[in-house]
């Protein structure tokens, strides 16, 4: 009897114990509810076959094509004239993760740029060398004028992640398949030109490299091989890829590799001089810009902290970002899910679109002005804190006094094209609070007494709003009182910060109880804060808001009045 109750103890234990791990094993495999869309494509993989000499026995290299009709693999290579991309897959991935990077891309270059907007843009940092650059004029293109051509390699779905001697093996391709892509786009210019097509333009001398998971240290590692051309890579993005350390150093070859590859890009960065201290050249890798994307907390595989470049790469040549900060994203997704989530995949194509210049057609070469575009497509406008003077002394949207007749042309102001008359607004509100909040059009404008609320001790003023800048909502610093800004005295001075607004991740509008409810308004999308520097010089802040459009039906036509266009 003894003997069956231990018997039963013991079979109970293992029960729970095996219960306990399925339970936390599928915690673990479970989908996730990130938010993400789903990306779609109609994919077409064209074999490139291997350079003379390399064996193309175990690994391969192919070109994304998107578009569901059946193409000439022949006659597509033949007019190969875009921008080199080629994507590294990871641990136990596959190159037809290329896919969805690949198809946004080729939609976003038949769409154009996104569209604009008016929000505070997130420009460099003087550690980033923001104050050597000129932010603001430099502009983002208002057209793509050459489209990107993905390749991947096939890597066998080996896991990297598992043995040093791998991601060598994998580094090593990597290098060979750059070299056989600008080769190929050598061969295809040849051909043209002999069958007397047009062929315009210069051909690429570098390749862009974007890395998923275990791929990025490959993309990293391939950069510092010796056998690699020089300047073949000067733009890597990674995504959720390891920089510090392996997730995981099952054997000491993969910690190894990754102490020897890292060590070499921090001398990599280093100013070369002889024993005396005198100049030689420049860092070796002062060209290359690196940008590393993280999936944030819903990654459970790489945790932020081993994607971080700290101490790799200087803050002048690349950062770490998490998808849960990225403009127009604001999500943390899975390891896998970074690569098909289509708020990220979009916004990363717009990225390294942007990076061609439009009157070469080439990447820009300049390394802070690729930092510049990566800086304002990927991060918010949004401040590690709330003290504005910093980004202030960029100059990039600082208010400047002007005369009134001015006002529209100031760093801050709206441009002259969006205009709405002063005199379409209702009788003014005046407000006795140092925070403001407008989620609805109603064409009034709301009056700040900030001298007198400062003197209660108030030494700051926060605007939340669902409307757009310029279109919707306009902020002007006085220095008196005025009914608008065009009958204040000429000596008077007005400023417009409008522009100083910024926007914030915002939920979709909440369920609509009754037609017409409160409900019905969409979330605050922006925040406007101003400190006691920018206030200083002046008496009154407005809030002006556009008057809601009026709807009307004539003859089963419909057309929009609205008093402020």
């Amino acid at each position: 009897m003894q003997g069956f109750k231990a018997k039963f103890r013991v079979a109970t234990l293992v029960a729970v114990a095996v219960w306990t791990g399925l339970a936390a094993l599928y915690g673990l495999l479970k989908p996730i509810s990130n938010g993400c869309i789903m990306t779609y494509m109609y994919p077409t993989y064209i074999p490139i076959s291997s350079p003379v000499g390399v064996s193309s026995e175990k690994y391969g290299l192919y070109l994304y094509h998107e578009g569901w009709k059946k193409i000439d693999f022949k006659e597509h290579l033949k007019k190969l004239s875009g921008i080199p991309v080629l994507f590294i897959p990871g641990n136990g991935g596959s190159y037809k993760q290329v896919r969805s990077l690949a198809a946004e891309s080729d939609r976003a270059y038949q769409g154009g740029p996104l569209e604009h907007t008016f929000y505070q843009e997130a420009s460099l940092t003087p550690e980033e060398g923001g104050v050597d650059f000129d932010v603001a004029g430099f502009q983002l293109p208002n057209r793509y004028t050459c489209r990107l051509d993905w390749f991947a390699v096939d890597l066998e779905g080996e896991h990297s992640a598992m043995d040093g001697g791998i991601l060598e093996e994998h580094t090593e391709y990597v290098v060979n398949a750059i070299h056989r892509i600008l080769d190929q786009y050598r061969a295809s210019y040849d051909v043209r030109e002999k069958e007397g097509a047009a062929t315009s333009g210069s051909l690429p001398k570098s390749v862009i490299l974007v890395g998923h998971s275990m791929g990025g240290f490959v993309a990293r590692a391939a950069i510092i091989h010796p056998r690699l051309r020089k300047s073949a890579v000067e733009t890597v993005l990674t995504l959720s890829s390891p920089h510090q350390s392996p997730p995981v150093a099952l054997q000491p070859s993969l910690g190894h590799y990754f102490a020897r590859v890292n060590q070499q890009w921090r001398k990599g960065y280093e100013v070369e001089t002889t024993r005396a201290g005198r100049f030689v050249s420049d860092p070796v890798l002062s060209h290359v810009v690196v940008v590393s994307i993280s999936g944030g907390y819903h990654d459970y595989q790489v945790r932020t902290k081993l994607e971080s470049l700290d101490g790799i790469v200087p803050s002048t040549n690349g950062f770490m970002i998490s998808s849960t900060g990225m403009k127009n994203v604001w999500l943390s997704m899975e390891h896998q899910a970074i690569l098909w989530c289509n708020q990220l995949v979009i916004q990363v194509s717009h990225t390294l679109l942007s990076l061609i210049d439009s009157r070469t057609g080439r990447p820009y070469p300049n390394t802070q002005q690729r930092l510049a575009i990566f800086t304002r497509m990927l991060r918010s406008g949004i401040p590690p804190s709330f003290n504005w003077k910093m980004q202030s002394q960029l100059a990039s949207q600082k208010p400047k006094h002007v005369p009134i007749k001015d006002v529209k042309h100031t760093a801050a102001a709206c441009p002259s094209n969006v205009h709405w008359s002063d005199d379409g607004l209702e009788r003014d509100l005046y407000v006795q609070t140092t925070t403001v909040t407008v989620l609805a059009m109603d064409g009034r404008r709301r009056w700040l007494d900030i001298q007198k609320l400062g003197s209660n001790g108030k030494n700051h003023f926060v605007f939340v709003t669902n409307l757009a800048p310029c279109s919707g909502v306009r902020l002007h610093l006085w220095p008196e009182k005025g009914t608008s800004t065009s009958n204040l005295p000429l000596s008077g001075r007005v400023v417009e910060v409008t522009l100083k607004m910024v926007s914030i991740p915002s939920g979709p509008a909440p369920t609509q109880i009754e037609p017409g409810s409160q409900t019905e308004q969409a979330p605050p999308s922006a925040v406007f804060w101003l400190g006691p520097e920018d206030m200083h010089g002046f008496r009154f802040l407005t809030i002006s808001v556009a008057p809601r459009p009026v709807f009307s039906f004539y003859e089963d036509s419909f057309s929009t009045i609205s008093s402020w266009e």
